[in-house]
C-alpha cells in the first residue's frame, strides 16, 4: 500500500538534499515522479539544495489542487508513481487532505519535506495536518547546530540583524547565501536556551566583545 510519509527537520538539517536523493534513487529504478515546492529558497519553482543541486518543480500556490493536477495528469496519458512535496509547511491543510487521498485512492507514495515549527515557536498549518494524517513522521537524522554546538531545534527569524517573535509567517530568506547582499530578513537555527532568550550568532559575537555581559538576562 502506498504511504504518506513526512519527514521533519529545522531549517539546515539536509531536508531538500534527502528529498532530491529519495527522487534520485526511485528514479534510477526507472519510477517517474513529480515534484513540488513552496517559496523555494532560489525565488523558482525548483527544488533545490544549499549543497547546489536542483531539479525543475511545479510551484504550490495556495489555489493549486493536488488531486486534480494528479488526475489530470494521469487521465492525459501521464505516468506518476509517486509525488516528492518539498516545503510542506507552507501547504495548506486542505491542500495535505488531497495529498492523503491521492495516496489512499491512486495508490501513489507521497512525500512531504517540511519543518514543524516557525520562528514563533508554532505548528506550521501543513506540518500540523500532516502529523495528523501522515502514516509516518520522521525526524531527519542530520542534526542541524546552534551557534553553541548544540543541537538545533528552533527557527529563528532576524529583522535587520535583531531577533524578531511576530510577523507574517512566510518571509522567504536565506542568511547562509554569500552571493547575495546582507538581507534585512534573515533566518538562523537556535537551541531552545538561545531562541528563548533571542541570542544570535551575531548578537553572541557582540556579547563576547563587550565588558558588561553576565551569564543571564
Amino acid at each position: 500500500m502506498a504511504e504518506l510519509v513526512f519527514y521533519s527537520g529545522t531549517m539546515d538539517s539536509g531536508k531538500s538534499t534527502l528529498a532530491l536523493q529519495l527522487d534520485h534513487n526511485h528514479r534510477a529504478r526507472g519510477r517517474v515522479g513529480r515534484i513540488y515546492v513552496s517559496h523555494d529558497r532560489s525565488g523558482r519553482p525548483v527544488l533545490s539544495s544549499r549543497l547546489g543541486l536542483s531539479t525543475p518543480a511545479v510551484e504550490v500556490e495556495p489555489e493549486l489542487n493536488f488531486w486534480t493536477d494528479v488526475v489530470g495528469q494521469l487521465t492525459a496519458g501521464g505516468r506518476i508513481d509517486y509525488l516528492v512535496c518539498d516545503e510542506a509547511q507552507f501547504y495548506t491543510a486542505e491542500q495535505i487532505d488531497q495529498l492523503a487521498k491521492i495516496a489512499d485512492e491512486l495508490d501513489l507514495d507521497v512525500y512531504c519535506f517540511g519543518i514543524l515549527t516557525d520562528f514563533r515557536t508554532r505548528l506550521f498549518t501543513g506540518s500540523a495536518r500532516l502529523i495528523e494524517l501522515a502514516d509516518r513522521v520522521l525526524p531527519l537524522q542530520v542534526e542541524a547546530l546552534c551557534w553553541c554546538g548544540a543541537r538545533a531545534t528552533h527557527n529563528a527569524r532576524t529583522e535587520d540583524g535583531q531577533m524578531v517573535t511576530e510577523g507574517e509567517v512566510i518571509v522567504v530568506g536565506d542568511v547562509e547565501d554569500p552571493d547575495r547582499p546582507t538581507p534585512q530578513v534573515g533566518y538562523e537555527v537556535l537551541c531552545r536556551r538561545h531562541h528563548r532568550k533571542r541570542m544570535t550568532a551575531a548578537r553572541a559575537k557582540a556579547g563576547a566583545l563587550s565588558p558588561d555581559v553576565l551569564p543571564f538576562d
